[in-house]
């Protein structure tokens, strides 16, 4: 990428000027990004994310509980307040997995619309995998043909498999395993470093990803050392976290930071040999992540060990990142392309 593609996530102070937001509402985590151009992209004004766990319990009632839609709503009414305080000229706020799938989506949507003012849209996984593309696009290396890239969320998985065309990155094919942290925690009880469960829920990712491996030929091309791996989660950026030994979140430190398979191997025995309190009490992990790191890791550790790539590249950004460059575009303001999926 040149560099007047690149986008400065400094964050600065507000003032008079036209902003964009993108908020993220996800089975876990609701995250706020607003934004203003600049001349390298745009420049992050604010962010936010706030735990909600609206997916709780989904899986097995198949809607969203009282509890969790008033979690979110609390969040989100403050989210809509920091929005308030900014000349916003174009929005986008979308929801994944935990609304695709249950049964009360439409009056949950009706319900923050009323108390917050938000207007929010369930996006498919193939829409969700094109924003990611586009959010984290800029942190691949150009010098490699393909790329795997994937989201470890809270109710899904995402991987996408992208080919590189002179810095414009194109989807060759997606998959959403409907496997996340949220649903597998809940799945798979927390007690501690428990071998058989994460065994299982290994086998049953790896399960997952040998069609879809098979059918785009991608170990043929990782043996040619032509795919590179970028991976955006809250599993990868606080492995990252906990690899830099940091005392707390940076994501001026995370994001971009490189990390090698051995590295990964080295903070997953860690947090497996820890107690559930031992992992409350570590940096950037805390009571609310706890229970969840375990299942993502061993979500990670199935990727790694079907494509061992080696190392991958971490990326704290994603659909928020790619909804704000694609409401400038639209704009006419010039930022990276938009990812073409190729059918």
């Amino acid at each position: 990428m040149t560099h007047k593609n690149k986008i400065n996530l400094t964050a600065q102070s507000s003032e008079l000027s036209e902003y964009y937001s993108a908020i993220d509402l996800g089975t876990n985590n609701c995250r706020l990004l607003i934004a203003k151009p600049s001349a390298c992209g745009f420049t992050v004004v604010s962010s936010l994310s706030k735990i909600v766990r609206l997916g709780e319990g989904v899986e097995r009632q198949n809607f969203l509980s009282t509890q969790a839609m008033d979690r979110t709503i609390s969040a989100l009414s403050m989210f809509a307040q920091k929005i308030h305080n900014f000349k916003i000229i174009s929005s986008r706020n979308v929801a994944t997995e935990a609304c695709r799938i249950s049964s009360n989506c439409k009056e949950f949507f009706t319900k923050v619309q009323e108390e917050t003012g938000l207007i929010f849209e369930a996006i498919n996984s193939q829409e969700e995998a094109r924003l990611a593309v586009l959010g984290c696009q800029i942190l691949l290396d150009e010098r490699k043909k393909f790329g795997i890239i994937f989201d470890i969320g809270g109710g899904s998985t995402e991987i996408i498999w992208v080919k590189n065309d002179k810095g414009n990155y194109s989807i060759i094919d997606y998959l959403s395993l409907p496997f996340g942290v949220v649903n597998l925690s809940e799945i798979y009880k927390d007690s501690g470093p428990n071998k058989s469960s994460y065994k299982k829920i290994m086998e049953k990712i790896e399960n997952q990803l040998t069609p879809f491996c098979k059918q785009n030929k991608i170990r043929e091309k990782l043996n040619n050392k032509e795919v590179q791996m970028l991976g955006t989660s809250g599993t990868v950026t606080t492995l990252a976290a906990i690899n830099l030994d940091l005392q707390s979140y940076r994501r001026s430190a995370i994001d971009g930071v490189k990390l090698t398979f051995d590295q990964i191997n080295s903070s997953t025995i860690k947090l497996n040999r820890a107690s559930h309190d031992e992992r409350c009490a570590m940096p950037c992990i805390g009571k609310e992540r706890a229970e969840l790191v375990i299942p993502g890791c061993a979500i990670l550790e199935a990727i790694c060990s079907k494509w061992p790539v080696g190392q991958l590249r971490v990326a704290d950004r994603g659909l928020r990142e790619g909804m704000i460059l694609e409401l400038m575009s639209k704009n006419g303001i010039k930022v990276i392309g938009n990812p073409a999926l190729n059918n």
